[in-house]
This record gives structure tokens, sequence and C-alpha cells, in this order.
């Protein structure tokens, strides 16, 4: 039986530093030999991307999707869903509940990224999942649509912090009240903006991918106060 595939992340930087790893061996080999230990630096990051692609991106979705409270029923969203990896995960602790994903699927962020692979992975993990193309920054639901929202190692990808920013008031104007943000990603802290716009935060942690810490929060969207 076919297995899924989730996808290389950041395939470039990977290409990047593989070339930068075979220049300095050949460095070391003709001209300075130090260089065997520049060589060697890339080389562990080549390794550390790919671990993080194939094995530990895994083991952060089950602490993330772990972290929340599930009840079976939730009406998910996943924010740059890819090929499919956070989105599946929540889909299976779903019994009446539906999983959607957007994403603009773009190839320099995942290898072969397309809703056509997230779709083939939802059926080969026996899930039912929603695919619909949308931008973080225009998420095309109405107000208060969803219980979960989870996104992973996505955000980052919008540069502008401005851009970011309207990503995330789109991420918090779709949540229930009541309802979870859990994001996992690189660079930025996304605690504080949930935490002016209406959230508590119920946890935050770090693990180790991509070659450094990489940040986890899940937040909780609190009921609007109610007018006498």
């Amino acid at each position: 039986m076919p297995k899924p595939n989730y996808g290389i992340d950041a395939p470039t930087v990977i290409r990047n530093l593989a070339i930068a790893a075979v220049a300095s061996f050949l460095i070391a080999a003709l001209v300075i030999p130090a260089f065997v230990f520049t060589g060697l630096g890339f080389t562990l990051g080549v390794m550390l991307m790919l671990w993080s692609s194939l094995f530990g991106k895994f083991r952060a979705r089950d602490q993330l999707l772990n972290a929340m409270p599930w009840r079976g029923d939730e009406q998910v969203l996943d924010v740059g869903c890819g090929h499919g990896l956070m989105l599946i995960g929540a889909a299976k602790r779903l019994t009446t509940g539906r999983a959607t994903g957007i994403d603009i699927w773009q190839n320099v962020d995942q290898a072969n990224n397309s809703a056509a692979a997230t779709l083939r992975n939802a059926e080969l993990e026996g899930v039912s999942v929603d695919i619909r193309d949308g931008d973080a920054r225009n998420i095309p639901f109405p107000d208060a649509t969803f219980d979960v929202i989870v996104s992973s190692l996505a955000l980052h990808n919008i540069y502008k912090r401005e851009e970011r920013e309207k990503a995330l008031a789109e991420i918090a104007r779709v949540t229930k009240p009541g309802g979870h943000v859990a994001i996992l990603d690189i660079r930025h802290n996304y605690a504080p903006f949930f935490a002016q716009h209406g959230f508590t935060i119920v946890r935050r942690w770090h693990v180790f991918l991509f070659a450094g810490a990489t940040g986890a929060m899940v937040a909780r969207k609190e009921p609007a106060p109610s007018r006498a």
C-alpha cells in the first residue's frame, strides 16, 4: 500500500545547504583543509532539516493537538494546510465534526505542494477533509465559524509584519467564542497578539525543529462580555 507523503519543508533551503556543503568539501580538498569543518556544519544542517520534515514535525504535531480539549464535533480550520499533516491529524480526532484546510500551495515552502496531494493523503489515512484555495490574510469564511483553528509552519512565510498581523486578525475573526487556536511556527511569537485580542493563552512551549527552537502556542477565545 502506498504511504502518505507529507512533503519536505523548505526544499530550497535544503538544496542551498547541500550545495554549500559540497563547495566547502571541495575547498577543503583543494585549497584550505580547515573548510572541512564548514562542510560538516552544512551537512549537519541538511540532516537536521530532513529529520524535521520526515520525523520531527509528526511529534510536534501530536504535542500541539494533544494540548487541546476535543469533543469530536468541532469545526476545524487548518490555515496553510500544505500536505495536510495537521489537518489530517485533527480530522482523526473528530466524529461528527469536520476539518477544512486552506492554502495558496507554494512549492517553495513545501515540495510538490498541491490540493490533490493533500486529498490523496487524507484518502490514504482514511479520513475525509475539505480543501479550499485560501490566503491566511483573507480567510474565505464568515465570523465565528470554527471551534478550532490550527496552523503549522506556515505563517512565517508571510514576511511583512503588518501582513502577518492581518492573517492573525483573520484567524481571530473566524474563531468561535470559546474556541481554540493552536499554532506551531518558527521565528515569530504570536501569543502577544492573541492576548491583546480577546484570547487567553492556555499554553506555550518550544520544540526542536529545523535546527532551532520552534514555538508552539494554544490560546482560547474568550466570550465577549455580556451587556447589562
